[in-house]
Parts: structure tokens; C-alpha cells; sequence
């Protein structure tokens, strides 16, 4: 029968009419069902119906609820905010970020901690750094930008965690910048350029680290948010707003150079390095999953696994860069 069909990841981009990647992204946010079958990825064809009739009735909700300025072809699973997973279960860990160089981790603390539940949130840092304060989740990646300080990361888990003390873990660093159209035909060449009105931006969702960067140099420059177009177009990934820029749906969106990389017809302008880092709290650095995380991110091979991806800069890898 049709509905007991195992299709491909490209197979399920042809039926949703998307890009293989998109369907890998739906995947990893816990949105479409999917399964291995050796190393291959399959996703059944009632999992994809399911998806389909479920994809419907949330985006007619949000038709409704979208300002009437934004473009109905920004309108897609893009804008969706990630569930924010929680423990149910003393053997769970959940680890909150986007990066896939916590694919590689999530890997290997697999093998590490046997027995246990690995449990990715793909929500931003900053809901992640408040799921910490919480307890909700067990280590939330940062990589926050403070605007007076000019520093990452130690001013946001001063803030977001009072009274909870810390240590953050450095994993790597990475280039931030613009993403524009093959060629620059709008001559973009940095956050001064936000100013113009010929220019239409894709943004990053509320939350995550990207966007409060944007948001950040908005307000230092002095300029109103709501006279940038396309400031409140959101999508989720970097992913997701290269692509836009790609298709032409957009003059300029933030984001990292390893990332713009694998999109066709878009150049890459850099802007500054930022800092990619783990937060965990030290109440909780003599369980398991914790020392785990430490041996592993200190190990030559996730740093070899690491360098090998390219884009990071990795001469810090593994260094308890603040305790708090």
C-alpha cells in the first residue's frame, strides 16, 4: 500500500516541492518523522500526509495572525518557532542549539552515555539560556553579542542565569556576515547599509543569536527597526534565509560563512568572528553527561572531526573560557 511506502529524503522534497536540505531541517526540528535504515535516512509516506495536514491548519493560523505587509511567499514552515524539549526521564539530556557541530556531538555522547536519551532542541540561545535558569533543559549553546561590551556570551549568562553558577566552554568560533545575491548587485558592504531603503532583508527568528547581533548593531547605529524592509520577515535557520537571498526573495540576510557556503548563487560578506560556546552549570559538572560533554569536546578527535567540517576557527576548543 501507498501509506506503508519508505521514501528517500529527495523523494519527500519532490512531493513537498522543497529542497532536499529543508526536508533534513524539518527532520532535525522533530517535525517530520523519519528513520534509519542502515546509514540511510527513510521517512514513511503516511509520516509526509501527516506533515502535509498538519502544515495546513498551522499555517492558516498564522495567515491570519501575520502583519498584512508581509509577502505571502514568506509565509512557510520557515517562520515556525522549534519545540523546546524537556526531560521526562532521569535518563534524558537535552542540549539546546543549531549548530551541526552538535550533531557531532550529540553523536558521540550517543556512545558515551549508553542507555540515555539525547535530546536536541533546535530552539535559539537565548530561550535556551532561560530554558537553563529553569532546568528545563541540561546545557544551552550562547553566542551572544553584547553591544557596549563588545564581548560574547559572558554578559548574556550574567544576566540570564543571577545566582546560578556557571562555567562556559568554548567549541569554536565562527564568521558572521552578510549573505547577498551572486555578484552584490546592490554593492553591500556592511551594517552601515542597513540605513538604505533599496535594501530588503530576510531576519532571524526572536531568540536566537543571530538576530540579537542584528538587533544589537541596529541599535547602535540608531536606526528604527521598522524602517528596514523585511525586518519582520522571520525564518528559522540560516539555512532558511540564504536560500531566500538565493531565490531573490530578499536583498540581505545575517548569518555564518560555512552555511552560505552550501547555497548556490549567493556571495558571502564578512563581518565579524563570534564565539560558539556551551553553557553549563556547575552543580552539574560531576554527572555523567557532563563529564561526557567535557572529555569529548577536549578529545583530538571531535576536534579533528571538527576542522575537517570546515568554517571554525578551533585554536580554542575544549577551554573553560569563564567560570561565573
Amino acid at each position: 500500500m501507498l501509506q506503508d511506502t519508505a521514501l528517500t529524503p529527495q523523494e519527500v522534497a519532490d512531493i513537498l516541492k522543497i529542497a532536499k536540505n529543508t526536508v533534513y531541517e524539518l527532520i532535525k526540528r522533530g517535525e517530520l518523522n523519519a528513520y534509519k535504515v542502515g546509514k540511510k535516512l527513510r521517512v514513511d509516506f503516511k509520516d509526509v500526509e501527516a506533515y502535509k495536514n498538519k502544515s495546513k491548519t498551522v499555517q492558516f493560523n498564522q495567515v491570519n495572525q501575520l502583519n498584512n505587509t508581509v509577502d505571502d511567499n514568506q509565509i512557510s514552515l520557515e517562520t515556525l518557532s522549534p519545540p523546546l524539549y524537556e526531560s521526562t526521564s532521569s535518563r534524558d539530556f537535552v542540549i539546546c542549539g543549531q549548530d551541526v557541530i552538535l550533531d557531532i556531538l550529540s553523536r558521540y555522547l550517543e556512545f558515551n552515555l549508553r542507555g540515555s536519551r539525547i535530546l536536541r532542541s533546535y530552539t535559539g540561545c537565548y530561550n535556551g539560556l532561560f530554558a537553563l535558569y529553569l532546568g528545563k533543559i541540561h546545557i544551552s549553546t550562547v553566542h551572544l553579542w553584547d553591544g557596549d561590551s563588545g564581548e560574547y556570551n559572558i554578559p548574556f549568562v550574567r544576566r540570564m542565569l543571577p545566582g546560578v553558577p556557571t562555567i562556559i566552554l568554548h567549541l569554536a568560533c565562527r564568521i558572521q556576515g552578510f549573505y547577498v545575491a551572486k555578484g552584490n548587485p546592490k554593492n553591500i558592504k556592511g551594517w552601515e547599509d542597513l540605513k538604505r531603503q533599496d535594501i530588503s532583508i530576510i531576519n532571524r527568528e526572536k531568540g536566537s543569536g543571530t538576530r540579537i547581533l542584528l538587533d544589537e548593531h541596529i541599535r547602535l547605529l540608531g536606526i528604527d527597526n521598522n524602517s528596514i524592509p523585511g525586518y519582520s520577515r522571520e525564518c528559522f535557520s540560516h539555512l532558511a534565509v540564504a536560500s531566500t537571498v538565493s531565490r531573490g526573495g530578499a536583498d540581505l540576510a545575517l548569518g555564518n560563512e560555512k552555511t552560505g557556503l552550501q547555497v548556490k548563487n549567493i556571495d558571502f560578506i564578512p563581518l565579524q568572528p563570534e564565539r560558539y560556546e556551551l553553557v553549563i552549570k556547575k552543580e552539574d559538572l560531576n554527572k555523567p553527561f557532563a563529564k561526557a560533554v567535557m572529555e569529548i569536546v577536549n578529545s583530538e578527535n571531535f576536534k579533528t572531526e571538527l576542522e575537517g567540517l570546515g568554517g571554525y576557527d578551533i585554536s580554542e576548543t575544549g577551554k573553560i573560557v569563564a567560570e561565573l
